[in-house]
């Protein structure tokens, strides 16, 4: 059975993705087909990126690397969910994936993006940021706005219709993450 990581991709404080993670952790845990893992970079405490030798290298020093590294390396897929800053993602979420290279590859991830227009251009992005670390993206995609999905654009109160989507994603991804376990097997040989 997969593992799949929903990523947390805000650590700004008074953030809306923390109620959208555990969304999405609940819609996630309610299913059978894989296990699914909340994983907050802001609990991460990542400094920004400060290892000597580039990620592609795989020879990590720093303790906090090394335990990245470790939680990352475990799981089979990922869920990331982001808000959109300046038509981009979140430095945090940048600054934490780019932190490892191998630990992403021959998995899948899908997206829920949240904000004034669901985030869409974040995620165009991080599609192309998981291409060049060897991750297969999903084509499903949940764009919750602040008109739909939010109250007053403050209280996330998600839509009705929204669920049925991030069902989407998370059908895609264990999909794909079932079918890359050849490719990751082969590439830790």
């Amino acid at each position: 059975m997969s593992t799949i990581g929903i990523i947390l991709g805000s650590s700004r404080p008074g953030r809306q993705g923390e109620a959208v993670a555990r969304w999405v952790h609940d819609i996630a845990s309610d299913r059978d087909d894989a296990t699914y893992e909340l994983i907050d970079i802001a609990e991460a405490a990542l400094p920004h990126f400060d290892e000597a030798i580039p990620p592609m290298a795989g020879a990590y020093a720093q303790p906090h690397t090394l335990a990245w590294a470790e939680r990352i390396a475990r799981l089979d897929g990922f869920v990331f969910v982001t808000p959109e800053y300046n038509h981009s993602v979140p430095g945090a979420l940048k600054n934490a994936i780019d932190f490892l290279f191998a630990e992403w590859g021959n998995k899948a991830a899908g997206f829920v993006g949240y904000g004034p227009t669901g985030a869409i251009r974040a995620v165009e992005h991080l599609r192309l940021i998981m291409s060049e670390l060897q991750v297969a993206t999903v084509r499903a995609q949940a764009a919750l706005t602040f008109a739909t999905d939010f109250a007053d654009r403050t209280t996330f109160r998600p839509a009705k219709e929204s669920r049925a989507v991030v069902e989407q994603v998370l059908d895609q991804v264990v999909s794909w993450a079932e079918a890359l376990e050849p490719v990751r097997l082969k590439a830790q040989t």
